[in-house]
């Protein structure tokens, strides 16, 4: 077993004289299951095909994509695990400093739109050449969409790419389809009937039983438009639900097909028994490593998918909301593989996913019948047809903790409080306090005010504080002394300075300032980007406040953090613009001193 081949050494040594596909990624080239191009590129081996890593090219330099010469089959494009823009902007558009997912957290290795930049460049090289593109990147871009780094609506990125095919969602079942495709010598162009992809056509017959969805000329001038199509792509995010959707750009139709199925148990587990290297390539040890890897290479995936429906989140649209758990004997075979590691010392950082407490689906309809279109499972008020049973979790759990030579298993994924407190039995939360909490508990309440919970599709405060006052209680019962850090976001849709300031108050009487806050953040395929973009909830027509002056983001953001000496006279400036001098004093209710003088 051994790395992927990086250069055409690598492939001689192989006996290979070309590759079948060749992938190009925006991050380092980390061999782990965590990075989907070490997924997808694995899961192809396993298939008989032949695959070579670019990793991080020059996109300056055409000649940095020759480097292992013209694939048989195609380029399989992404940008890596996090958006270029997301990896290189701060909310306030700042460049960010640092980048996880390169040689030792060096910045600017990877251009911005780093999949369509990377596209075009392989486009120059090889003209005829298949190009594939997926990850998250290209999956929330596969239709129209509201950039805000250029505060306009952009086009599929498909069409700005040239790419010949778009793989959305989690990619494994769609790629193996397309790589038996192409093997079969169908043209790229011919391939428009593989679930989970986005192709175009000039042809408007060719979709089979599709929705239009409204022009982008329509979306680019219309932002009710953009609501409109926003809501049927929403709605059309299930494997079992979905339909065809269709998009128009003058002559040329960009098609969604349907989306994928879900991977079963088996599949899921064959996805993660694959022949890993569970390390960053050795050309990387001299440059310090990839940060990125530290968290995780002794964490464990053990599902994908989340019913939590927070709308700021953009799992609906790439991994969805039915849950696909992994099971027990593949995690526990994952456990010994880290065992055998040297610089394992015996914590398991993490074991879980997107949330970590959900390891079934939501409800047994959804085996059948898919998702509900029109309403979700945990808010604003818990489904009744929602399964709430946590013993598969703590068996699991359990399971693991008596393999010999672990030392202690840490839950560090998030954790839904609102389906921990519906839970009739305390037996999870009792055995998180005992065993899995390294003294503090990360949880994301979000905010404190109702109207913006509503908006964010989050459970009112009240039942976070009944998870609070749950776990000060057991921890208090087996004598430990243990706390909950929350995280929250300022300037959310929806959110007024008035809200910021009752999130101030409620910090202050937590008793304790957040060290991070996250300023929300209009990333593509999200419900609340949609909100920012438009000013109104495009699932029920409704008005949307939404914050977009910098001078007030700074104001919701620096009263998360009002202690703060760099934050005093922007807390100060909010304070009176909300008349709320009742806050500005010496008192023990008073957020900042009056000034002098």
């Amino acid at each position: 077993m051994d790395f992927l081949p990086i250069s055409i050494d690598d492939m001689k040594k192989r006996g290979w004289e070309q590759c079948d596909f060749v992938f190009v990624t925006g991050d380092a080239y980390v061999d782990h299951s965590s990075f989907a191009a070490a997924v997808l590129s694995r899961l192809l081996e396993r298939f008989g095909y032949k695959v070579g890593i670019i990793a991080q090219p020059d996109w300056k330099d055409i000649n940095s994509f020759k480097k292992l010469g013209e694939p048989r089959l195609g380029f399989l494009v992404n940008s890596g695990n996090i958006d270029s823009m997301v990896n290189h902007y701060t909310t306030f558009r700042k460049k960010r400093n640092t980048d996880a997912y390169s040689p030792g957290g060096k910045p600017d290795l990877r251009p911005d739109r780093a999949v369509t930049v990377y596209s075009n460049r392989i486009r120059e090289a090889y003209r005829n050449v298949p190009i594939i593109i997926g990850g998250i990147e290209a999956s929330l871009r596969r239709l129209s969409h509201y950039d805000y780094w250029s505060d306009s609506v952009k086009r599929s990125v498909l069409l700005d790419s040239g790419a010949d095919l778009l793989v959305y969602g989690m990619g494994e079942k769609s790629m193996i389809e397309i790589a038996e495709a192409l093997e079969s010598g169908i043209p790229v162009s011919e391939i428009t009937f593989i679930n989970g992809t986005v192709y175009k056509t000039k042809d408007k017959q060719r979709p089979y039983d599709p929705i239009f969805l409204p022009t982008y000329d329509e979306v680019v001038s219309s932002k009710h438009k953009y609501g409109e199509s926003f809501k049927i792509q929403y709605e059309n995010t299930d494997s079992k639900t979905g339909r065809t959707l269709v998009e128009q750009y003058g002559t040329v139709y960009v098609v969604q097909n349907p989306p994928m199925d879900t991977l079963t148990m088996q599949e899921l587990d064959d996805v993660y028994d694959l022949n890993y290297m569970m390390d960053y390539h050795p050309i990387y040890k001299n440059s310090g490593g990839i940060p990125a890897l530290n968290e995780i290479k002794f964490s464990i995936t053990s599902v994908r998918g989340c019913f939590g429906g927070c709308n700021f989140c953009a799992l609906n649209f790439h991994q969805g909301r039915v849950v696909q758990g992994r099971s027990h004997e593949s995690i526990l075979k994952e456990v010994d593989k880290m065992k055998n590691d040297k610089e394992f010392k015996g914590y398991i950082h993490d074991v879980g996913g997107p949330t970590a407490n959900f390891r079934i689906k939501a409800c047994k309809k959804q085996e059948k019948y898919g998702v509900c279109k029109d309403r979700e499972c945990l808010t604003p008020v818990k489904c009744k047809n929602l399964q709430v049973d946590h013993r598969d979790y703590i068996e699991l759990l359990r399971k693991i903790r008596k393999v010999d030579g672990i030392k202690k298993v840490f839950v560090r994924s998030g954790i839904r409080y609102d389906y921990a407190i519906y839970d009739s039995n305390d037996e999870f939360i009792k055995e998180i306090c005992k065993y899995h909490v390294s003294g503090q508990l990360r949880t994301a309440p979000e905010h404190v005010s109702e109207s913006v919970l509503r908006l964010m599709g989050k459970p009112s405060i009240s039942t976070y504080n009944q998870f609070v006052n749950k776990f000060y209680d057991v921890s208090k019962k087996i004598n430990k002394e243990q706390y909950i850090v929350p995280y929250f976001i300022s300037s959310h849709p929806g959110s007024r300075l008035k809200d910021a300031v009752e999130l101030a108050e409620y910090i202050r009487d937590m008793g304790h300032i957040p060290e991070q806050v996250q300023d929300f953040y209009p990333t593509p395929g999200t419900l609340s980007t949609c909100m920012y973009y438009t000013g109104f909830n495009p699932l029920t027509g409704d008005e949307v406040y939404v914050p977009k002056d910098r001078e007030e983001r700074r104001m919701q953001r620096a009263l998360l953090q009002y202690n703060k000496r760099e934050n005093y006279n922007t807390v100060l400036r909010a304070l009176e613009k909300e008349n709320r001098y009742d806050l500005i004093g010496y008192g023990p209710k008073c957020l900042v001193k009056p000034r002098k003088n």
